[in-house]
């Protein structure tokens, strides 16, 4: 497809009635706060998404028996034969707290220089809207659906997905057998390629904690008392090596190792390189891995041990001397398949008791294994193949991110081939001030579901 017809296309997905009508309902979703992480707007939120659903011919299940509602919304082919495509999402977002820096109220829908911007616009309100504007396009050409599509939304994805597991064992007949789901979101990168991505990192956040004495103490004493400050850093320096490799027993044994197909698809994709990743953050210390080959292996395919936030000892002004009596640190492994998070946590209490840590308490608090795919799956290769005409600069075709997710989740309950990609881009600021979505991508979005629903004919 040459790029004039492509931008034709484009420009009248966004000027077609449907489109202007969802962007109405956009606007409104994007104003129903819904924050997990503060209880907010939960509830509210499912019931508008049922109206709006039930309102475009969907059969529509609101589900409120766990700590998010649950929202299934079916729109059935008529065909005897037709096969099942889900689409996973999520309604709730992270919030959009007096720390950031937003340059227009963040829960308002703003339009300038061609991006929406606005919390959840990307992440991933945005997706649910285009995806369904898609739909809706096609029905008012098609009057009938050659394949089924079922809206699958959940309102805790911000927050590990609570109690999505649970739904998912409630709904299993629903869902079960279908031809391909596709993830929440995805991304246009750098080099103007949709990105297709078949999985995601696992992750384990656990708390270390210190008390080693009742109260702070006059820092005179530095030399023959210990302090918790000290103890503590020595114990999360066991967990690594000076190149990021993790030290605890049993851990790399247990690691499914890429394929080579896996590894060649890194190799030929993925577009991080050292020297950008240098200049975009400002980096001042050296890389932990220095060759592009080894870098890839290990951002994708290895796990990896980090700390989230460190807290100790007097932080005001001047000066106090004294020996803290209290640490903690938050932190986190990035697992690969084959790790299992409870599993990972009880082999780290087991290495820090047997380096002799045995004052350090350590509190699990949330876990997701991790799940990839080589992209291989007839269905997967049904929507890369859609996908190719709207994307000149090319598709980028990634087993995995290095982000998370409720991938595994998912997949273990489901067994359904698991697809990412989606209409953000590589500067979206999800989780960040100003989120925001080329208006070219929600519509190249849009444009993409409809030549999906049309190769299922």
């Amino acid at each position: 497809m040459e790029m004039s017809t492509i931008e034709e296309q484009l420009k009248d997905c966004w000027e077609h009635p449907i489109t202007k009508d969802y962007l109405v309902v956009l606007r409104q979703l994007i104003a129903h706060r819904s924050i997990f992480a503060q209880q907010l707007g939960l509830e509210e939120t499912a019931q508008f998404l049922k109206e709006i659903f039930s309102a475009a011919g969907a059969q529509v299940i609101v589900d409120q028996s766990y700590a998010a509602p649950f929202v299934l919304a079916t729109f059935k082919s008529p065909r005897p034969d037709a096969k099942t495509v889900i689409f996973y999402q999520h309604y709730d977002t992270v919030p959009a707290d007096s720390d950031q820096k937003w340059s227009s109220d963040p829960f308002t829908l703003t339009e300038r220089e061609g991006h929406l911007y606005a919390r959840g616009v990307d992440d991933d309100k945005g997706h649910i809207i285009a995806r369904l504007t898609a739909l809706v396009k096609y029905l008012s050409q098609a009057q009938t659906l050659p394949v089924t599509i079922v809206f699958m939304m959940e309102g805790a994805e911000e927050s590990a997905s609570v109690d999505l597991e649970k739904y998912l064992k409630k709904y299993a007949r629903n869902l079960q057998e279908a031809d391909l789901l596709i993830w929440e979101q995805g991304i246009r990168n750098e080099q103007d390629q949709l990105e297709l991505t078949g999985g995601n990192k696992g992750i384990l956040t656990f708390d270390m904690t210190v008390e080693s004495a009742k109260l702070d103490i006059h820092s005179k004493y530095g030399g023959v008392i210990d302090s918790a400050t000290w103890y503590l850093l020595e114990a999360i320096a066991s967990l690594r090596d000076r190149n990021g490799r993790l030290l605890v027993p049993a851990i790399y044994e247990q690691v499914q190792e890429p394929t080579k197909r896996e590894l060649d698809l890194i190799e030929i994709y993925a577009i991080e390189q050292l020297d950008d990743l240098k200049k975009l953050y400002g980096l001042e210390l050296p890389m932990l891995q220095s060759e592009r080959r080894d870098f890839l292996k290990t951002y994708y395919y290895q796990p990896s041990i980090g700390i989230q936030g460190i807290q100790s000892g007097y932080q005001g002004q001047g000066v106090k001397t004294i020996i803290p009596s209290q640490a903690s640190a938050k932190m986190e492994v990035r697992l690969v398949p084959g790790l299992d998070p409870k599993i990972v946590f009880e082999q780290i209490q087991t290495h820090l008791l047997d380096k002799g840590f045995d004052k350090v308490n350590v509190t699990y608090t949330l876990g997701e294994k991790s799940y990839r795919s080589d992209l291989s799956a007839p269905a997967i290769q049904q929507v890369i193949d859609v996908a190719k005409p709207l994307y000149p600069k090319g598709l980028s075709l990634l087993p995995t991110s290095a982000g998370t997710g409720p991938m595994h989740t998912v997949f273990e309950a489901l067994g359904v081939p698991i697809v990412a990609f989606g209409l953000g881009h590589a500067n979206s600021r999800d989780h960040a001030g100003d989120e925001n979505i080329a208006i070219a991508d929600y519509c190249r979005h849009i444009v993409l579901i409809e030549e999906l629903l049309k190769s299922y004919e």
